[in-house]
């Protein structure tokens, strides 16, 4: 069985795509937890971060570019955003391919660092 997001990329499932190259997708998530919240995954599978091999470091940085790229898009940039990698279920990691989480918008509710 694909996952949700394989099938998203493949065009089996809907979702609001805001951005598409040659090695990522990004779209709208299904459950914003922010008035803008976005996901970036890999256009290949990669289930977790802790899968990603050292032949993927240009997908990584590739991923973390196109961030901020959608950051400037959504008029991120100057009232700030996150970005969250959640690894693992322990971690909350719902849906086992790699995926970067865009949030922003407005004040965010705790503060990590």
């Amino acid at each position: 069985m694909t996952c949700i997001f394989c099938q998203i990329i493949s065009g089996e499932a809907p979702a609001e795509i805001v951005f598409r190259d040659e090695q990522v997708t990004a779209f709208a998530d299904a459950h914003p937890a922010a008035s803008v919240h976005l996901l970036i995954v890999p256009n290949r599978h990669i289930a977790s971060l802790n899968d990603l091999a050292a032949e993927d470091e240009l997908l990584a940085g590739h991923l973390l570019a196109v961030a901020r790229r959608l950051a400037a898009e959504q008029s991120l940039v100057d009232g700030g955003y996150r970005l969250v990698i959640n690894t693992g279920a322990g971690s909350g990691q719902t849906v086992p391919h790699l995926h970067l989480h865009l949030l922003g918008g407005g004040k965010m509710r705790t503060h990590l660092g």
